[in-house]
């Protein structure tokens, strides 16, 4: 199995303080260590029979601090990063430049669901400076030139400006976060979320069915759910829906294993499906082996 979403940090240091107040009260509530580092992230990978992950940078720190994610995917052959910049920097490209140079960095991860003077510390769905960073050209063709993949993390409700940058800048590969923050009330037939429709129809976005246990208002498998699930694979087809686990950000509410075993709940998904969801269909977006 590929986990394409989880979370590792180092510790506290001058060089690289802990600033977050609002995570640092998260990560007090997870069942991990305080200090959740890659040897600690690979240890639960191997208990739960998982073979590689993606490291999302953890917003413990300063935000557009990626020493620690740029370190796991270096010194682990088994990891790989995904970074965080600000692409409103006038430095955003030379960055981005400088964290693609390492190989197993695939990306950058954008949180448009958060208000950009409190980027990871609260979401708003009604914020718009996704659409306005369109216009950042340099970054963008920064990240045409390096490859890196765009990782989203958008309300359903702001999928319209999603929309917007995917036409602006179709030759990218886009990989849309946790459901899109979309829960068991979120219709599938109308409504904000059949956006995903309009995406579906670049052959270089994809998916990812990841915190479910968060996202969930019952408890493992997390049926309510599953017909989420069942339509971005409708939507999408299997080569463009992946799964991660959001590890050890749902430790709260669930194990590990839980966080991949409720897929085998999931009606009409045949084990053909499971491997495309949990490894086949990102390692062919992301150029991996």
């Amino acid at each position: 199995m590929f986990d394409t979403h989880t979370h590792a940090w180092g510790p506290a240091s001058d060089a690289h303080p802990w600033v977050n107040g609002p995570l640092l009260d998260r990560v007090d509530s997870f069942d991990v260590h305080t200090v959740y580092t890659a040897d600690r992230l690979l240890a639960d990978m191997d208990r739960t029979g998982v073979e590689r992950a993606v490291v999302v940078g953890y917003p413990i720190c300063e935000w557009v601090d990626n020493w620690y994610t740029i370190q796991a995917a270096t010194e682990h052959d088994r990891l790989y990063g995904v970074v965080m910049l600000d692409p409103f920097a006038t430095d955003a490209a030379d960055r981005l430049r400088q964290c693609m140079a390492t190989d197993s960095v695939l990306g950058v991860r954008l949180g448009g669901a958060c208000p950009y003077d409190q980027m990871w510390e609260t979401f708003d769905p009604s914020v718009t400076w996704l659409r306005d960073a369109i216009e950042e050209t340099a970054f963008w063709e920064a990240a045409v030139e390096t490859g890196a993949i765009v990782q989203l993390l958008c309300d359903h409700r702001q999928l319209d400006q999603a929309i917007a940058l995917v036409e602006a800048y179709p030759q990218l590969t886009y990989l849309f976060d946790h459901f899109a923050h979309a829960g068991p009330e979120t219709p599938l037939e109308d409504g904000t979320f059949t956006q995903f429709t309009e995406l579906a129809a670049y052959d270089n976005v994809a998916v990812k069915v990841s915190e479910i246990p968060h996202l969930s208002e019952t408890t493992f498998p997390y049926e309510d759910m599953h017909d989420h699930v069942r339509w971005l694979l409708e939507t999408f087809g299997r080569e463009r829906v992946v799964w991660g686990s959001d590890y050890p950000n749902v430790s709260d509410v669930a194990s590990y294993a839980q966080s991949h075993e409720w897929l085998r709940s999931v009606e009409t998904l045949s084990a053909t499906d499971r491997k495309w969801l949990t490894e086949t269909a990102f390692c062919r977006l992301a150029g991996l082996h």
